[in-house]
């Protein structure tokens, strides 16, 4: 199984971005003076492109507040470490690790690397027998060339585009999952509204994923650290319309010469932040035409494993697209009896509405297929609900139909030099990816500190 099977991109990129994007210890040094002393810089969001900017911009003497409305730093990245495992309701790998700041950051936090592997695996149809390993590579050889033939109209789906090219691939159970497993879990988005044409035209670095088993949360509170950041601090306006800017919250007003905002694009799409006066078009359009993924996990213990212990993934092909068809083995590195499954697609907003019981016993169904109807349910569940989460509502951004992978740099122009934007959403080769955040935080305080020069 290969969970990231888009082009590689080339060293020439790489170097450029990482010139580009370097350590902030080899940005042009603004250091402190009285300009920079006297400005202030009002950052939205304590997620992980909000606190790589705050970092840089402290580093450089500037004057930084954070507004954050969780009652945590982190955003997306959240560990719940109430059954005594690491569960990461976002964030969970490193997506190439090699040349990614990531690495370093998670190697600085005390994080905690595993190379998950993504051939480790054995597949099941709805009767329970195994597809051979031959069937499987067969399968995904075909799979990884075709999903690149791919290149529809700009509005049509890649749903669409697929099945009008490959339509003895409709009800092929295999291919269902490898689409939903593969396809809709690397981008985010529901095949049939993921663009056809720019559904993998981004990039990614070198090296296999590693997971990180001690909490993705271990990052941000790192980058957190001495900054001021201050919690449940709802921003309701931005109002730029004069020489300083004012931030109301539900806490009271904020005074700024420069607002970065990195809130998910979801919040954004549903207007709770009024901008005063109103974005310029171009920008509303795209935070209209762009689109949240929804991506759902769902974590399961037991008092002993039933499965086999050594596999890293199981996985499973049922009818419906996106539902429950993939396992991560927690026992493989943790001590944890513990299975973690997914919901994908719009199968994932339909979870939203289930309860948990209705949750376990749909899992289960898959189990016992796999290993018969003796084996005991499970002793706890933990769960998501990214797509009715009031400050993400949605898992990350994807290229939609009708959409292109440029849109995604409007956001780097800033409005009037004083509103910014941050986030996964905001940087097209990278969108959708923690390493994405994080380089579009370090690429807006850059552009803050050169006004200041």
């Amino acid at each position: 199984m290969n969970a990231k099977n888009k082009k590689m991109n080339s060293l020439i990129a790489i170097l450029l971005l990482l010139t580009t994007y370097s350590s902030c210890d080899k940005d042009q040094n603004v250091g402190i003076n009285s300009k920079t002393q006297e400005k202030k810089v009002v950052i939205i969001g304590a997620g992980v492109s909000g606190l790589a900017a705050a970092k840089h911009l402290k580093k450089k003497g500037i004057d930084v507040l954070v507004l954050e409305a969780q009652d945590k730093t982190g955003g997306r990245l959240k560990t719940d470490r109430s059954l005594g495992v690491a569960f990461d309701e976002g964030a969970s790998w490193i997506h190439g690790p090699e040349g990614n700041p990531i690495t370093s950051l998670a190697s600085s936090a005390g994080a905690e690397t595993f190379l998950t592997d993504d051939f480790n695996v054995k597949v099941y149809d709805q009767n329970g027998s195994e597809y051979s390993s031959k069937i499987l590579s067969t399968a995904e050889n075909q799979y990884n060339r075709k999903i690149f033939r791919i290149n529809g109209a700009e509005d049509q789906s890649f749903g669409n585009a697929f099945y009008s090219k490959y339509p003895q691939y409709q009800n092929d159970r295999l291919w269902t999952y490898m689409l939903s497993a593969y396809l809709e879990f690397d981008t985010g988005g529901d095949l049939f509204k993921l663009s056809s044409t720019y559904f993998y035209d981004d990039e990614e670095f070198d090296g296999d994923d590693v997971i990180i088993t001690n909490g993705f949360d271990k990052i941000t509170n790192y980058l957190a650290q001495d900054i001021d950041i201050r919690l449940n601090n709802k921003v309701h306006s931005i109002d730029y319309s004069n020489e300083k800017t004012i931030i109301t919250t539900n806490k009271g007003e904020y005074e700024a010469d420069y607002v970065l905002v990195t809130v998910p694009l979801g919040v954004l799409k549903k207007n709770i932040i009024t901008f005063i006066p109103s974005l310029p078009e171009e920008t509303q359009n795209t935070i209209d035409n762009l689109d949240m993924g929804s991506v759902n996990k769902f974590l399961f213990t037991w008092d002993a494993p039933f499965w086999d212990n050594d596999l890293q993934y199981i996985g499973y092909t049922p009818e419906q697209r996106g539902k429950f068809n993939l396992f991560m083995n927690v026992g493989k590195f943790t001590s944890a009896n513990a299975l973690i499954t997914f919901a994908f697609g719009d199968y994932s907003k339909e979870t939203e509405q289930m309860s948990d019981a209705q949750i376990t016993e749909e899992v289960m169904v898959h189990l016992k297929a796999i290993y018969g109807n003796d084996i005991p349910n499970p002793t706890n569940m933990l769960r998501t609900k990214w797509n009715t989460n009031e400050y993400t509502f949605g898992s990350y951004s994807f290229a939609t139909n009708g959409t292109t992978g440029e849109s995604f740099e409007v956001f780097e122009e800033p409005i009037n030099d004083k509103i910014f934007f941050a986030g996964e959403h905001t940087i097209v080769d990278y969108r959708g990816t923690v390493h994405g955040a994080y380089l579009s935080g370090v690429r807006e305080a850059k552009n803050i500190i050169k006004l200041l020069k």
